[in-house]
């Protein structure tokens, strides 16, 4: 019998800590799906969630990032058009200038009143559940 698993992945928020309003980090993507994005990437086998989101953070925005808190977990099998994964999401501080590395193309800081409407992925709706609990302090509800 084969088995079909989600595959694991990890997001981050990065919250530029030394900036006014406290902007946040999105990679413009090199790959297909084209668009912007939270940085993040695949968990790679034998590697905590943790480290992983450390670890794509530094390739894909060059910066050392905190881990404050692991924000949700996020599922739905559509949210990736090219598999299912599923994402565990982490809000992170990080001091410095960004620069776009790995698959990233470009990298840009966002308050929440100008994100790009050209987000891949279900970042969307991370980033609309985010901006909820930053300002209202209010999780995502379970679907």
């Amino acid at each position: 019998m084969t088995y079909r698993n989600p595959i694991p992945t990890v997001d981050i928020i990065i919250e530029l800590s030394d900036r006014p309003h406290r902007p946040i980090v999105l990679i413009e993507r090199l790959n297909e799906p084209y668009g912007w994005a939270i940085p993040g990437g695949f968990v790679d086998y034998g590697e905590p969630v943790e480290a992983a989101a450390r670890r794509e953070a530094r390739e894909e925005t060059g910066l050392e990032v905190e881990l404050i808190e692991q924000f949700q977990v996020y599922s739905d099998p559509s949210r990736d058009p090219r598999k299912h994964t599923m994402s565990v999401v982490f809000i992170a501080e990080a001091k410095g200038e960004p620069q776009a590395g790995d698959d990233a193309k470009g990298i840009a800081l966002f308050e929440p009143w100008r994100v790009p409407e050209n987000l891949c992925f279900d970042h969307d709706r991370i980033l609309r559940d985010y901006w909820r609990y930053r300002h209202y302090g209010l999780r995502p509800r379970l679907v």
